[in-house]
């Protein structure tokens, strides 16, 4: 039979033939024979630590090695992403200590990790592993160790189990981040797993960034499971070591919180599979084509479609070529071909130099790139590639002819990467120009060259393949797609809402196309065609007509779809009077200061600008805050209007939507429409809404991508989103053949609270059909915010509202009330219906038809009406989430009291969902505990003990060896035990072991002299201390 306990053995016996060493948490638990931890504290095994520091570093002296024991354990705060990246740099790096050697000070670096020999270093695999920390003991699955650090956190669920989640494995993990927070000071990598689908991510990460670990494409498929394939390729000792070395970062990103205060947090970044298969193909050429006599100098180029983490594999594969010994230390030169490029490049960099061991440099000038690069080895460079065009003549000037200058290029298929002269005219007549691949390869001869592009190289394109080589790796749309990378993306025309004379059009087409590409500074040279497109593109009639649009359109998705849009116009001109026509719509969208606002204008601007564009001119600080008004979900800035700035590079994950009034084309067009394709909470996908007539263009950007070897389609029509909703939408009504829910949406009111009562009753019949419609339901809600707003959308839209309804009160009931980090990161709304909103919280009372009591939960009175409901299936429910509660409180205060109904409900439950006993038997038996809960509460009174005495009354009399006792010298006991607790409970008693031990002493003889043997006095001693610290707080305050 499957259990996760089966799952985490099966688990263990692969990591073992891997050539881990396995050990049971108990085993080296603090008392054992074996004890590697100091006490159940400690998050690291010390003692192997202790001796993997010897092992690693034999020549260092001891003092050395002590100390830096002392900083590792001891990290300085209390902030678990503050410690995670201070450790992360002790790790990587070494720490850094002080000894004396006579009358010298010499510093040293103590290493935790052998990245070159990766046997040096031990790995163990350790299940069941018990630590206490705050008043809290927690049970951990399965825990990797490298040198006694706890580096992989596991946490396993019953893939049999259909309540067992991945979900539920990221909110676990999530729950002990804040229970037991010590353990994640040293994590790098959090595994989730049913034993079956498998993710992996950070510890700061969203669980919309767990994604499954896949093995390498030129791997022969067997049939595995997610984790097993996990285990196999990123667990493999090798690979886990690179990941955490050369593929690990940490990036600062601004928040802004409700007062509009921005504060920084930290983020950790660890590639996901194709990031790390693609830098070990890339590091193995780089060492190729570098090679001083054999090297070709062409590394290849990386295609990995825009969001899917492309930058990040820049920044991995540098900081892992930067330090190879083989490079000997190596000059990197990063070349964009446009300023906003290299500056949103540069950024990325400049947030890692911890892995880059260096800070990045960009190039000012011409002058300023020739300094750079005549050194004779380090840097990080970043420049455009216009910097290397000659000012004058055609031949650049030599500036290194080193062989390890590694220039990586930022989307490697533009046109200036030709080797190709051309004659251009010049004040003197004309001369030859050559394609900048030509100028860089004249300042740097023995350069060698990797691309790195999110969209394919066109196939009549030779200039690309001719200076950076072959494909190294691909990562496609499809694969993007499916692995959760990125969303899929949505094509709606909308050229029949706005229209626009097609015999005019076509007269302007070849002015668009010949501006398509153009910069800011060519653009002013075209000023008679700038003009000829304003006059039809910009009509102010038209431009009245896609305001009026946007509006409605953008207005509409926002009801059911929370995030951000982007507008893109042909020019300049045209974004600021489309600003002007959306404001005299919606005025209140308008704000002068830049820091306020739902819509922003974003472009560069100059001093002989027109009157209309003076109020939209932006310095380039001012756009970084825009940036970061835009990329924060939580700002009131909701929509930008942009020519072509932020149109590659730039990353707003909350984005959705994308309305598009230019004519874009290739590779420009398919980095436009990526900044709606990246994963925001449950974010269904990006939509492009097309006023201009960019069907064509697409469809040609699709073939390009298809025979480029591209799999899967780029962009999928709006009208299959709308198809998959009406689908989802029969589904969903099927599921109530045997209940009318239809007259609910004619009837008054109070009628209406019923029939969405008897609904919920409906679906709670089985749990099967429960947790088939929560899907269902959460699937056509994902669809439905695709396909706002269409008319198919708004003819069900009621009774989406309605299936969510009852979603929404079913999920009342749950066990504990609480909504997972997961049902919280949601994007998508619930329809409201106004008849029945009040504030639009639902309580458990109201979820269930009757009102709150006015007795407690556990009355006679209220169980009785709980009982005589109509709805049995609602009852049941609503008891059992009420019991379960009430529970869960008692827990916290009387252990044994907790575990008796504990058990008790779970046992009631099993046997209800099993079909052993009907509705009627099952509230009989619910309200049975309930009357139980009362009798020991009663109990407690009679005895005239406090809650926190009976709590230990019932740990002594839960054990049969102990029933000598009459309650009159039970109570002396208790009395005893409890004023001995209460003067020794400082406020950190409980965390420390001293304390702790010296307790559990004294407790013992207590115990003994009241009769107990001196085997079951230290038993029972053990269970009061435990009893004692789920009362600790209780303690140290009186």
């Amino acid at each position: 039979m499957l259990t996760e306990n089966t799952i985490e053995q099966s688990l263990i016996e692969q990591l073992v033939q891997q050539g881990y060493t396995y050990y049971y948490g108990a085993d080296i638990a603090p008392y054992s024979n074996n004890a590697q931890r100091e006490s159940f504290s400690s998050v690291i095994l010390e003692n192997h630590f202790k001796e993997s520091l010897k092992k690693l570093n034999p020549a260092i002296p001891e003092s050395a090695r002590v100390e830096a024991f002392q900083k590792i354990i001891n990290l300085g705060t209390e902030d678990i992403m503050e410690n995670n990246e201070r450790f992360h740099t002790y790790l990587t790096n070494g720490v850094t200590v002080e000894y004396q050697k006579g009358e010298n000070t010499i510093g040293i670096n103590v290493r935790l990790l052998d990245t070159e020999n990766i046997e040096n270093n031990s790995f163990w695999v350790v299940n069941q592993l018990v630590v206490k920390e705050n008043n809290n003991e927690k049970r951990f699955d399965v825990v990797v160790f490298i040198n006694g650090l706890p580096l992989v956190f596991i946490e396993l669920k019953n893939a049999s189990d259909e309540k067992a989640t991945l979900q539920k494995a990221f909110q676990q993990i999530q729950n002990y981040k804040k229970a037991v927070p010590n353990i994640f000071y040293y994590n790098a990598l959090c595994v989730i797993s049913d034993g079956i689908d498998a993710k992996v991510s950070s510890v700061s990460a969203p669980f919309s960034r767990y994604l499954a670990w896949k093995a390498p494409k030129d791997t022969t498929n067997t049939l595995q499971t997610d984790l097993q394939i996990l285990a196999e390729y990123m667990l493999h000792k090798d690979t886990l070591v690179k990941l955490i070395r050369y593929c690990t970062v940490f990036e600062q990103e601004e928040v802004k919180n409700a007062e509009g205060i921005i504060s920084q947090i930290k983020i950790k970044k660890v590639a996901a599979y194709h990031q790390y298969y693609a830098v070990q193909k890339a590091v193995a050429q780089t060492l190729r084509a570098t090679h001083s006599t054999d090297g070709d100098r062409k590394i290849g180029v990386v295609w990995h479609t825009q969001g899917s983490g492309k930058s990040l594999s820049m920044v991995f594969f540098s900081g892992q070529i930067i330090t190879h010994p083989k490079m000997e230390n190596p000059t990197l030169v990063i070349l964009t071909d446009r300023n906003d490029l290299d500056d949103q490049l540069f950024g990325t960099f400049g947030n890692c130099v911890g892995l880059l061991r260096q800070k990045p440099v960009q190039a000012e000038s011409r002058e300023h790139i020739k300094d750079l690069l005549k050194v004779s080895g380090g840097g990080v460079i970043f420049t455009t590639i216009q910097k290397f065009a000659p000012e004058t003549g055609n031949i650049y000037e030599t500036l290194s002819d080193r062989t390890n200058i590694v220039v990586i290029a930022d989307e490697a298929h533009r046109s200036q990467y030709g080797f190709k002269g051309r004659e251009v005219e010049t004040e003197e007549g004309s001369e030859i120009r050559y394609g900048n691949a030509k100028y860089l390869r004249d300042a740097l001869p023995n350069a060698s060259y990797i691309g790195f592009t999110g969209t394919p190289i066109e196939k009549e394109d030779k200039s690309t393949p001719a200076v950076f080589g072959k494909y190294i790796d691909v990562y496609d749309i499809k694969q993007a797609v499916d692995d959760g990378a990125t969303v899929p993306i949505s094509y709606e025309s909308r050229l029949i809402k706005i229209k626009i004379d097609e015999s005019t059009m076509a007269s302007i087409d070849e002015d668009i196309n010949a501006i398509s590409d153009a910069t800011e500074e060519q653009l002013e040279k075209a000023k008679k065609k700038l003009a000829a497109i304003d006059s039809v593109v910009g009509h102010p009639d038209r431009l009245k007509d896609i305001a009026k649009d946007i509006v409605a359109h953008f207005e509409a998705r926002q009801q059911v779809f929370e995030g951000k849009a982007m507008i893109v116009c042909m020019t300049r001109n045209i974004c600021a009077m489309l600003y002007n026509e959306i404001i005299a719509l919606k005025p209140e969208w308008h704000h002068n200061d830049l820091d306020k606002g739902v819509l922003k204008v974003i472009m560069t601007s100059s001093t002989d600008d027109s009157a209309l564009l003076q109020p939209h001119h932006t310095t380039k600080k001012q756009r970084k805050d825009l940036a970061t008004r835009m990329k924060d979900p939580n700002d009131d800035l909701k929509i930008v209007i942009v020519r072509d700035m932020w149109l590659t590079g730039f990353d707003a994950p909350s984005m959705h939507t994308m309305y598009i009034d230019k004519k874009m084309q290739g590779a420009n067009l398919m980095q436009a429409i990526a900044r709606v394709n990246r994963v925001y909470k449950d974010k269904p996908g990006g939509l492009i809404v097309d006023y201009i007539g960019i069907g064509q263009d697409l469809r040609n950007a699709m073939a390009t991508y298809l025979q480029s070897g591209g799999e899967g389609t780029p962009i999928v029509d709006i009208k299959e989103a709308i198809a998959g909703m009406l689908e989802k939408h029969e589904v969903l009504e099927q599921m109530f053949i045997g209940y009318d829910y239809k007259s609910y949406f004619s009837s008054e009111t109070a009628q209406k609270l019923q029939i969405l009562l008897g609904a919920q009753n409906f679906i709670l019949e089985s749990e099967t059909l429960k947790n088939r419609f929560l899907k269902e339901i959460g699937l056509l809600s994902k669809l439905f915010a695709l396909s706002i707003p269409s008319a198919e959308a708004d003819s069900i839209k009621d009774e989406v509202a309605f299936f969510q309804a009852v979603k929404s009160r079913i999920n009342k009931f749950s066990s504990n009330g609480v909504k997972s980090d997961y049902e919280v990161e949601t994007a998508i709304k619930q329809i409201v219906d106004e008849a029945l909103s009040s504030d639009g919280v639902i309580d458990i009372f109201e979820a269930a038809g009757i009102e709150a009591p006015s007795v407690g939960i556990l009355s006679d009175e209220f169980l009785l009406e709980v009982k005589n409901m109509q709805q049995k299936n609602v009852a049941f429910e609503l008891l059992k989430k009420l019991l379960s509660d009430e529970i869960k409180i008692r827990k916290t205060k009387n252990l044994v009291q907790g575990k008796k109904f504990s058990e008790m409900l779970e046992s009631v439950v099993k046997r209800y969902h099993n079909n052993q006993i009907d509705s009627a038997q099952v509230l009989k038996e619910l309200s049975e505990i309930a009357k139980e809960m009362r009798l020991e509460d009663a109990k407690s009174e009679e005895l005239g003990l406090s809650p926190e005495e009976y709590a230990f009354y019932s740990v002594l009399k839960n054990n049969d060896s102990t029933s000598f006792l009459d309650d009159e010298k039970m109570k002396e006991l208790i009395h005893t035990i409890v004023e001995v607790i209460r003067k020794n409970a400082t406020v950190d008693w409980s965390k420390r072991d001293d304390v702790r031990a010296q307790l559990r002493l004294t407790v013992k003889k207590i115990l003994m002299r009241y009769g107990y043997p001196p085997d079951v006095a230290k038993m029972e001693a053990d269970r009061v201390i435990a009893q004692s610290e789920s009362l600790a707080d209780i303690f140290s305050r009186n």
